[in-house]
């Protein structure tokens, strides 16, 4: 089944950041900005302490942060915001264990059609609640997700915290396994990504991003499997599960497809275990614009790699 736009005009998120430790600060390592050029360029020329800011908070919070109105907040950039028509973001800190790697931000805008979801759950009295999310005009929706909690195993972000991996489910509105199937397919939502942000606290996160058809997170979405003991052999990593609109399943059990650190652009995220987000560069999987890489360290490995492209 066809789960995401073949050809979208707009995207749920609009700017992708990753910004990393330096000399005691946050500082901008890549970004795709789009057609946004003056914000791009006031956020080359920034920097976070850590609390400083949401890359800041991310940091020294260590846990998942979502801003749905800027002004008036710790936000940095409100004006430059502002003028790009972004009104929300959420960012996710990339922990190996104690040590903070990198924090990606995505952005986005608001307005009456754009339609998706990420959010981020917690774990209380056994079963995860949602911390926060940002829906766009998915408002129906965010309503019964706030009223929603997953016990370990149920539903996306249940599966997600009690095996530990990123997974991958399609057809939200209509699967019996997502169990807000019935508003999910009211808001158009059509495929998630659920997976686990590990963090040095005792708390457990799962993020989760949920794709609508008209505005959506991503065209294609890809897993990686990078753990030695699963994979066979240090330093690779295999696609276990993908899906992509215009060629459906993106994995083959007679065929694997690997990746080796530092080849290609999953391989840079192998090799250095920081997120990767990239833009009509060569090396990006042909018909994309742009794609997002974000690793998972478990155990002390990097154990996963998610991506999505746009």
């Amino acid at each position: 089944m066809d789960l995401t736009l073949d050809a979208p005009t707009r995207t749920f998120i609009e700017v992708a950041e990753v910004w990393i430790p330096e000399n005691g600060n946050l500082v901008l390592a890549a970004g795709n900005y789009g057609s946004l050029e003056n914000f791009a360029s006031i956020s080359g020329n920034e920097s976070f302490a850590k609390g400083e800011g949401l890359p800041g908070k991310a940091w020294a919070e260590a846990r998942p942060v979502v801003l749905k109105e800027f002004k008036g907040s710790y936000f940095k950039r409100t004006e430059a915001a502002h003028e790009a028509g972004l009104t929300s973001a959420v960012a996710i800190p990339v922990f190996n264990g104690e040590t903070l790697n990198a924090v990606l931000v995505v952005l986005c805008a608001d307005d009456s059609e754009r339609t998706g979801a990420i959010e981020v759950w917690h774990d209380k009295d056994d079963a995860l609640m949602l911390e926060d999310g940002y829906y766009g005009a998915a408002k129906h929706f965010e309503w019964v997700s706030k009223h929603t909690h997953f016990p370990r195993g149920q539903g996306l972000p249940g599966a997600v915290w009690a095996s530990s991996t990123p997974i991958l489910m399609r057809d939200l509105g209509s699967g019996y396994k997502f169990i807000r199937s019935e508003s999910a397919g009211k808001a158009g939502l059509t495929t998630g990504l659920g997976l686990p942000v590990p963090t040095p606290g005792d708390a457990d996160y799962v993020l989760t991003l949920l794709s609508a058809r008209g505005t959506p997170i991503a065209r294609r979405f890809e897993i990686w499997d990078a753990r030695a003991a699963k994979v066979g052999k240090a330093n690779e990593a295999v696609l276990i599960d993908g899906i992509c609109a215009r060629e459906g399943a993106l994995w083959s059990e007679e065929t694997e497809r690997r990746a080796t650190a530092w080849q290609g652009l999953i391989g840079r995220v192998l090799g250095s275990g920081i997120p990767v987000v990239e833009s009509k560069v060569p090396g990006l999987t042909a018909g994309y614009e742009s794609m997002v890489a974000l690793p998972i360290h478990q155990n002390g490995e990097l154990s996963h790699i998610v991506a999505w492209y746009v």
